[in-house]
């Protein structure tokens, strides 16, 4: 927290951004207003993308049994490339606005650090960047759907 001595911070302000901290399993929430800057930070634990693993492989057992169509997309994740997860909790968008192409399709060749899509969390739009480079092989996420922290959104191969 950035600290103007001039000014005395609002705490119950940092208590309720603490509370919704909590209430959206964000990581932080940043505020400015003028000179003056809030931030309000957890730290995460490291268990949390190893239990996100596990809901990948699980699925395909019964995914299988339900429909042999829906089996093959879910094991192919775990086979080959790089997948691309949330970093946070938000709505994901493929496109940068209604009506505009979308920043990436199926075959396309993406470098480390390019733009792949829009997660919007509290009203603010994060571009989310390929994590290398490669191929797209595969967009797990269609446009405007809700997503979790951890889900895998794009395989780059």
């Amino acid at each position: 927290m950035m600290r103007n001595d001039n000014k005395k911070f609002d705490t119950a302000l940092i208590r309720d951004l603490a509370v919704l901290l909590d209430e959206t399993n964000l990581s932080e929430i940043e505020l400015e207003q003028g000179d003056t800057r809030i931030r309000v930070a957890r730290q995460m634990t490291i268990s949390a993308p190893v239990n996100v693993a596990a809901p990948m492989a699980a699925p395909t057992a019964p995914a299988a049994a339900a429909s042999p169509a829906a089996a093959a997309p879910a094991a192919e994740p775990s086979h080959a490339g790089t997948t691309v997860t949330s970093p946070m909790v938000g709505t994901a968008y493929l496109a940068a606005e209604p009506g505009a192409p979308a920043f990436i399709q199926v075959g396309d060749k993406v470098v480390e650090g390019q733009t792949i899509l829009i997660i919007e969390a509290m009203k603010t739009m994060n571009h989310i960047p390929a994590t290398k480079a490669g191929t797209v092989k595969q967009i797990l996420v269609d446009d405007a759907q809700p997503v979790e922290f951890g889900e895998p959104l794009i395989i780059v191969e």
